[in-house]
């Protein structure tokens, strides 16, 4: 697990992964577009393309799904109305986004070598990245992030908490997935800048 670094010559952001962590990633990418996708009122491949562009049919409530409540939070907690009408307008645009950032992962995975298939152990995969495409990467490793901590209810200060868990506590082995992308997301960000 070498994380990013930046490439002085062609500029290009840099990481090799091994097959097992570069399947995980893509496996993360993968559910979190699942998740996106799943809840939409209407389907994307049966919207006129026009309508799609300017779309206003999005969702006016809060979504029940605690993960994507926190990937898409109320803009105006004080004012239901408005809250609504904000969300109508901004959500799906916002969710296609997010869902095209974590496609993108999945397929620079599948580009650099990674079979659709499980990897076998010993294979290792160098992803490159053009800055556009690291920033989208990054945007991704927030939303996997927020998403793992949503799901484990992960709060500040409690390190103690996660330490204490045994070695074989699922919780414990997914808290170390969320560092894992974390550490991902922090050289990420010392290679762009």
């Amino acid at each position: 697990m070498s994380g990013f670094t930046r490439h002085r010559r062609s500029g290009r952001v840099i990481a090799t992964f091994t097959g097992f962590e570069a399947d995980l990633l893509r496996s993360l990418a993968s559910q979190l577009v699942e998740l996106l996708r799943n809840e939409e009122a209407v389907p994307r491949e049966t919207q006129d393309p026009l309508e799609a562009l300017v779309r206003f049919d999005g969702p006016t409530s809060a979504p029940d799904d605690p993960v994507l409540a926190r990937l898409f939070p109320t803009a105006y907690p004080d004012d239901e109305e408005a809250a609504a009408e904000f969300r109508r307008y901004t959500e799906g645009g916002l969710r296609d986004g997010k869902a095209a950032g974590a496609c993108a992962v999945v397929d620079a995975l599948e580009e650099a070598g990674l079979p659709p298939e499980l990897t076998e152990d010993g294979l290792m995969i160098d992803v490159e990245l053009d800055p556009p495409d690291a920033e989208t990467w990054l945007r991704c490793f927030t939303d996997l992030r927020l998403a793992l901590a949503t799901r484990l209810e992960v709060e500040e200060g409690d390190e103690d908490y996660w330490e204490s868990l045994p070695d074989d506590d699922p919780r414990a082995q997914a808290h170390d997935i969320y560092e894992w992308v974390g550490y991902l997301q922090e050289t990420l960000v010392r290679a762009l800048w």
